[in-house]
């Protein structure tokens, strides 16, 4: 009986899944179409989303904003101080978020977990002092804790420097270049592809699932491709489209996570 039990649960368990609002829940009206935006993290929340993801670059005085691109305007974040971005304004009138801005919404509705991609820096050393004042400013905000907050980057350097100073967290490399044994020998605990890698190398899910490792896919726009990885059991599926995430999960008999 326990056995069967033990299989039930393992079927319920692969019957649900988290959608991740790509920058947030940006593809709305109430948003502005403002992707890293802070009312589409306020949107993400109130929807209800299991995560919202979110880009953070570093300038040369070290405050953290919530922007994708490393450069704005041609001017290298890393390179500039804060003063140079602080006016620019995104598609919805909001200035580029700093990190405080937007873990002041973050905080608000514990529910939702902060997907926290760091951008990859220049150098380890860079990376490192990005690293330390990411951790500061969540234990400022309260929210250094793996139900709220997990990471992922393209930075192999960053995600095993957080995985050694944070083995609670979850921690998903991006780049896909790496099979799942490789990032977990490197003791990182989790992947997220893009949807194609995981459609090309159709045993990966699988393998990181049996290696105890969280699986993530980016970025699922196209239904289709949503049931695909819903097939292969991926655990978080990352879209510009949630709504959409999440009828597909309701056609499939899914539950959200």
């Amino acid at each position: 009986t326990a056995g069967l039990l033990a299989l039930s649960f393992t079927a319920a368990a692969q019957k649900k899944a988290g959608i991740v609002a790509h920058r947030g829940f940006w593809n709305c009206e109430e948003a502005g179409y403002a992707k890293n935006s802070i009312a589409a993290l306020k949107c993400a929340q109130e929807a209800g989303f299991w995560g919202s993801e979110f880009d953070v670059n570093m300038t040369s005085d070290g405050v953290l904003i919530v922007y994708h691109d490393s450069d704005i305007e041609g001017k290298l974040i890393e390179k500039y101080p804060y003063s140079e971005f602080k006016d620019y304004r995104i598609r919805n009138g909001e200035t580029i978020p700093t990190i405080d801005q937007y873990l002041e919404q973050g905080k608000k509705h514990p529910e939702t977990v902060l997907v926290y991609e760091m951008k990859p820096h220049s150098c380890p050393e860079v990376e490192d002092r990005f690293i330390d004042l990411a951790i500061a400013n969540l234990e400022k905000h309260d929210l250094l804790h793996p139900k709220r907050v997990i990471f992922i980057s393209f930075s192999f350097h960053i995600c095993q420097e957080l995985s050694k100073r944070l083995p609670r967290f979850t921690v998903q490399y991006l780049g896909g270049d790496k099979d799942p044994k490789e990032v977990k020998k490197a003791r990182i605990k989790g992947i997220d592809y893009h949807y194609k890698k995981f459609i090309k190398e159709d045993q990966w899910a699988k393998t990181a699932r049996r290696k105890g490792m969280s699986t993530n896919a980016w970025t699922v726009n196209e239904k289709d491709d949503m049931k695909a990885m819903f097939k292969q059991k991926i655990r978080y599926l990352t879209t510009d489209y949630p709504v959409d995430a999440r009828e597909v999960m309701k056609s499939m008999k899914m539950r959200e996570l």
